[in-house]
This record gives structure tokens, C-alpha cells and sequence, in this order.
């Protein structure tokens, strides 16, 4: 195993570190709004309060931890840029950040990805590359491009520095809405489930956290069962954020965290979409409608609770609305 891979699994950040991300960011990153509806409480049964990453630079809350891996280097480090693999929004907020700090930052985009986030990821500034749609070949493209370039390697979800940035979006929850008695996080590679379990258990223990995944892509929820990750499996799912495969530490914090995984069928979440562009007035992609799907789905858990709602990004590609 290379150094740079080695990094990659780093001691796992704490609430601590979740704290450092935070002030890095303050200047950087918006504090997005937590919206309200009541006839969504209605239909709910619950108080539901919906933080808006889907508003953050970049158009997701992924700006954070690309923001806090850039900002947390030291100058020869970020000098010598960054690399990641990434189908869409990991890579546009990790070039936006590599902007933000003035250094070069080089995509692995597998074949297939959305057409409107690689021009996003373009329009950022970042050079791109392609590889095969396979994680392998991800990987392999990406440690190459290290290699030759000598950049820093930001992995999607897996990096400690990404993860307390993602944190950061719980704080602010727990910040703006005390009363919280459980918080919902979509979940695909992890960062964001991660490193709001991290900081939400640390600040508080009582919370119940929970995970919205798309059925065709649950292999979160059936590494939970099986007490250890399932990776053999082949996403199929309109949700492109969530088919990534659950990572190593990012599992270790959600088993540790006991948090639990909710599935919804990919009918649910274009029907979630729909509602919260009706209800709320707000347009997010399919990853981030699960949460919403999920709370419909499954509404004896959420029945009179007062629930955090992380919708997480709204980079869609407007000539593919799924439900056109």
C-alpha cells in the first residue's frame, strides 16, 4: 500500500477535528438555511426541519469537505494541487475549492457520469480525466495522476479531512434546531453519514440517527445486517450521488454510531422530488430526495419526532428531470 494510499484511512477525525473544519470553513462555506413546511409535517406526522445543502457552494454539502482537505494542507502540499475520482459533485466542489485556494485540481471522471456535472467539474477549473466505470478503474487513474502530478489525493468519502468537513453540517443543524431527537442523512460512500454521526453523537447521545439509501444501491444496509461491508454488487439506482460503495471507516463510524438504514425504491424518491419542489419550493436531485422518500416510507419511525432532514444536493440536470 502506497503513502498516499495509506493517508486515505487515517486515524478517523473526532468532534475536535469536526471543530477545526468548522472554523476553516466559516469563511468559505455558506450556513445554509433549515426550511419548514407544515403540510409536509402533515403528511410526515413528525416536525420535520430540512437543512439546505442542495444551497451550498458547489451545489451540494460536498463544497465542505473538499473545502477543509484543500484548506487543512500545508503550502508545498497544495502547491502540488489536488486529484479525486468522482462522477460529479465531490469533483466540482473540490475544483471550486482548489480555485478558492489557487492551486490545480485534476478530476478521474468514469465514463457515463451526468453530462451536466462533468461540465460543472469543467466549468470549476479542474482537468479532467476518463476512466473506466468501475471503482477499480477510478482508483487506478486516480493514484496514476498523483503520481505524475504530485498532488494530493482527496478521496470522496474515505479522507478524515472530508469527513469532519461533512460533520460540520450536523453543527450547524444541532446549532439551529436544539430539540432534535433524530437526524436523517442520505447515504452512498458515507462522508456525509460519517461525519454527521461523529459529531451528533459527541454533542448528543440520545440522538437517533438514521440513513436513507436507494434500494437499488443498499449495500449500507446489508452490510449492517451482515456486520460487515458487502461490496459485490452492481448499482441500480436513478440516485448517481448514492451508488457508491459504503467505505471502510465510513462503515466503522456508522456500525460504532449505531446507525440505522432506511431503503426507498428509486418510484419513492422521484415522488419525494416532486413534492419538495411542490411543497417546499425547492429542486434537489434524486440522492438527496431519499431522505424525504424515506420519511414517507417508513412513517412509524418518524411519527411525532422532530427530525433533522439533510437534503444534500440540487446539481440536476434540468433536460433530464427525471419525471418529465
Amino acid at each position: 500500500m502506497s503513502a498516499s494510499h495509506h493517508l486515505e484511512h487515517a486515524a478517523l477525525p473526532g468532534l475536535a477535528e469536526v471543530r477545526t473544519a468548522a472554523a476553516r470553513l466559516a469563511a468559505r462555506a455558506r450556513v445554509t438555511p433549515i426550511l419548514r413546511s407544515d403540510a409536509l409535517d402533515v403528511l410526515a406526522g413528525a416536525r420535520l426541519h430540512f437543512k439546505c445543502e442542495h444551497l451550498q457552494h458547489s451545489g451540494a454539502f460536498k463544497f465542505r469537505g473538499a473545502c477543509n482537505a484543500v484548506w487543512s494542507l500545508d503550502e508545498t502540499q497544495a502547491a502540488r494541487g489536488v486529484v479525486t475520482h468522482s462522477s460529479g459533485n465531490h469533483g466540482q466542489a473540490l475544483a471550486l475549492a482548489a480555485a478558492s485556494r489557487g492551486i490545480p485540481a485534476h478530476v478521474v471522471v468514469p465514463e457515463g457520469a451526468v453530462r451536466a456535472k462533468v461540465a460543472a467539474i469543467e466549468a470549476a477549473g479542474a482537468r479532467i480525466y476518463r476512466c473506466a466505470p468501475t471503482q477499480a478503474a477510478r482508483e487506478a487513474e486516480a493514484a496514476r495522476v498523483a503520481d505524475a502530478t504530485g498532488a494530493t489525493m482527496v478521496h470522496p468519502y474515505t479522507d478524515p479531512r472530508v469527513i469532519a468537513g461533512q460533520g460540520t453540517v450536523a453543527l450547524e443543524l444541532l446549532q439551529g434546531v436544539p430539540s432534535l431527537d433524530m437526524l436523517l442523512t442520505p447515504v452512498g460512500g458515507g462522508g456525509l453519514a460519517a461525519g454527521c454521526a461523529i459529531a451528533a453523537q459527541a454533542l448528543r447521545p440520545d440522538l437517533t440517527l438514521l440513513a436513507a439509501e436507494p434500494a437499488g444501491a443498499d449495500d449500507t444496509a446489508r452490510s449492517l445486517r451482515a456486520g460487515r461491508r458487502v461490496t459485490d454488487f452492481v448499482p441500480d439506482t436513478v440516485c448517481d450521488g448514492l451508488r457508491a460503495t459504503v467505505g471502510a471507516p465510513n462503515f466503522a463510524v456508522l456500525q460504532a454510531c449505531g446507525v440505522a438504514v432506511l431503503t426507498v425504491t428509486d418510484a419513492q424518491v422521484l415522488a419525494a422530488m416532486r413534492l419538495l419542489w411542490r411543497e417546499l419550493r425547492q429542486v434537489v436531485e434524486p440522492s438527496s430526495a431519499t431522505v424525504m422518500a424515506a420519511v414517507l416510507a417508513h412513517p412509524h419511525v418518524f411519527a411525532g419526532r422532530e427530525v433533522g432532514v439533510v437534503l444534500t444536493g440540487g446539481n440536476v440536470d434540468l433536460d433530464a428531470l427525471p419525471f418529465l
